[in-house]
């Protein structure tokens, strides 16, 4: 039997680590799943955590108001480092790249304990774009020993920087995993409801380096084409960050066609997915779960680390500058050909067994990566 700790404290890190934890804890003769949770996200973390019924066995409880990435950063080293000395986990699994992953490795790293990253690879190779995050993704896959790569293309990136062939995985994206519990027939909901009848657009911005003008360019070109399209309403499912709230009130307050509402937990925000027509969103994540569901999504980003939904034809990487999201939104309503060829391209992220696949790998380890560092 193989101890296997899973470290996670963001909402979606959240999202796409329970399908795992569940996958494990199906598999008691092989593993021994420990999981713990830093808290850096805090409410929206729990509520994932309760969709999937995931009960932590640790949890650092970090967050706090006006908390910094330093803070963070620091919290995160100092716990882990309790936490490895009392488990002597056989491997720690990290997602993605956030900085509770980034602290989690590095403090696997400092006490030469085996990492395994899931959804490894993804690049676009700017430091500053998105930010903290490449420079997150990027650490992680140096101290890591297993590399669950989401698509051919992630792989590729990481064969190049020179990661071992044997220790790179293809296993396609454990978000796609999460749609199968969440996504149901039959879900209502009062915002759904209101928006019935209508063209959904569905809203989603927080990205830290589209605070400020950006943001409010984004915002602006939402409503400027929704005026002009009145068979249309929005959901805009607000982040918690109060630098967003107050771009999106200034731009969006008086427009009742668009409603801006609290965070929805993973549950409701799944379903809200599969009831839009189009999303607009600077989200990492929604990028591989909206494909899955045949939603074409016009990503508010300059950069992307996922060019393969780009490529695939079902996502399209618009900026924040204010003319081209409304151009680029303005045809999306328009055009029914570019509409129905967004929506119907394939989806490059997996077929929902990523989970399995992880699990697979880590039961019949090689010994190489189990002797640690």
């Amino acid at each position: 039997m193989r101890k296997v700790l899973l470290v996670f404290g963001t909402r979606p890190e959240a999202i796409k680590m329970c399908p795992l934890v569940r996958e494990l804890q199906m598999r008691p003769a092989e593993f021994e799943c420990v999981v713990c949770v830093t808290g850096q996200h805090r409410e929206m973390l729990d509520q994932v955590l309760e969709a999937f019924g995931v009960v932590p066995d640790y949890d650092l409880a970090l967050m706090r108001p006006g908390q910094t990435l330093s803070d963070v950063t620091c919290g995160v080293l100092q716990g882990m480092g309790s936490v490895l000395d009392e488990e002597r986990p056989d491997v720690v699994l990290v997602h993605g790249d956030t900085t509770t992953s980034f602290a989690a490795a590095l403090s696997c790293f400092y006490q030469r304990v085996p990492v395994g990253h899931v959804e490894a690879g993804l690049r676009t190779h700017d430091l500053s774009s998105p930010w903290p995050e490449e420079f997150n993704r990027q650490v992680v896959d140096i101290v890591s020993d297993y590399w669950f790569a989401p698509t051919e293309t992630s792989r590729a990136n990481l064969l190049a920087e020179g990661k071992p062939v044997e220790r790179v995985w293809v296993t396609g994206n454990t978000g796609i995993d999460a749609l199968a519990t969440t996504v149901r027939e039959g879900y209502t909901h009062p915002e759904l409801e209101w928006a019935s009848g209508s063209r959904l657009i569905l809203v989603t911005a927080h990205r830290r380096e589209n605070l400020g003008e950006p943001m409010h360019h984004m915002f602006r070109a939402i409503r400027r084409v929704m005026e002009e399209h009145p068979n249309t309403k929005a959901i805009y499912p607000i982040h918690m960050n109060p630098e967003v709230r107050a771009a999106a009130h200034a731009e969006l307050d008086g427009f009742d066609r668009l409603h801006i509402i609290n965070p929805l937990d993973v549950l409701d925000f799944h379903n809200f997915m599969a009831a839009s027509d189009i999303i607009l969103t600077d989200s990492g994540g929604i990028q591989e779960e909206a494909p899955a569901l045949g939603k074409p999504v016009l990503v508010m980003r300059d950069t992307t680390e996922r060019p393969e939904g780009v490529e695939a034809g079902t996502l399209k990487l618009v900026g924040t500058d204010e003319e081209a999201v409304y151009r680029e939104f303005s045809r999306l309503l328009s055009d029914s050909a570019e509409y129905a060829a967004m929506s119907k391209a394939s989806n490059p992220y997996g077929d929902g067994h990523a989970s399995e696949r992880i699990a697979d790998v880590l039961q019949t380890p090689s010994s190489s990566a189990d002797k640690g560092r």
